[in-house]
């Protein structure tokens, strides 16, 4: 991806076509909110990004991974990877169907699924154990984790961190999906997160915020060769739930979400 991204025209041409990718797969979460059993709307829309971006990265073929952490936004990952190329089929019509992999949390019998995730935490160990692997093997690509920050609550994030620092794990890039909400309400009236850059650097990280819809500096951050860096890599996403559809951008309401047919037209209407 490096490569693709050497010109400003080159790079001006990759974000246009990431930037429609994640137009469509908005459209497509508002579909799978509308199916019988909803889905989780808020965080997917607030990931879609973020997703999009890692996934061009992933698409280069040098063995860079991307794991959904927070799994609950398995709409959104569905959604990603259909508009990304790497699904042959439409996850939104059959989404929550008897006999077709598009499960409320995603699994590996979903193509671009290495690995399932759903109880939160333990997609960050399975991406660093993948950059490690990598490196063990001598071979190249990134170990993507995208998190939610409701789910650094869970200690084995941390203790992912910890064993990622002290290895130098520089293909590892853990990416915070900052939305400020979770299941319950708002993450700052539940567990707050003060100072969270300077808890990853305290860990050995080095450490990035950025805009979670910026896909200029999402490109940028993924596309950067780590090869010299000695260590693991944290950005911290700054987001907002429900991203692209005004009627819920921003609401703690927006976290699981079932609608209609009708109301679904009208948020797909209304998507940026």
């Amino acid at each position: 991806m490096t490569a693709v991204l050497d010109t400003p025209t080159a790079a001006g041409t990759v974000v246009s076509t990431l930037a429609k990718r994640s137009l469509q797969a908005r459209r497509l979460v508002v579909d799978m909110a509308a199916s019988e059993r909803g889905c989780h709307l808020g965080g997917s829309l607030s990931v879609l990004d973020i997703l999009v971006a890692a996934l061009h990265r992933a698409s280069a073929g040098d063995g860079t991974e991307v794991v959904l952490s927070k799994g609950h936004a398995a709409a959104g990952l569905y959604a990603a990877l259909y508009v990304s190329g790497m699904l042959p089929e439409n996850p939104a019509p059959l989404y929550g169907r008897a006999g077709r992999p598009y499960t409320g949390h995603p699994g590996p019998k979903v193509p671009g699924v290495r690995f399932p995730t759903g109880s939160l935490g333990h997609g960050v160990p399975y991406a660093a154990g993948w950059a490690l692997a990598r490196r063990i093997g001598g071979l190249s690509g990134l170990g993507i984790a995208v998190a939610g920050d409701g789910e650094l609550q869970e200690g084995l994030v941390w203790e992912a961190c910890q064993v990622a620092a002290a290895q130098e794990l520089s293909n590892f890039v853990l990416v915070v999906d900052r939305n400020g909400g979770q299941n319950d309400g708002l993450v700052a009236d539940i567990s707050p997160l003060p100072g969270l850059t300077e808890r990853f650097a305290a860990f050995g990280f080095e450490v990035v915020e950025a805009d979670g819809h910026d896909l200029v500096a999402l490109s940028e951050l993924f596309a950067g060769d780590r090869s010299a860096a000695r260590r693991p890599l944290a950005v911290v996403a700054h987001t907002v739930k429900g991203k692209g559809v005004p009627a819920v951008e921003g609401r703690a309401g927006s976290h699981y979400v079932t609608i209609d047919a009708a109301r679904a037209a009208k948020w797909k209407r209304a998507i940026r």
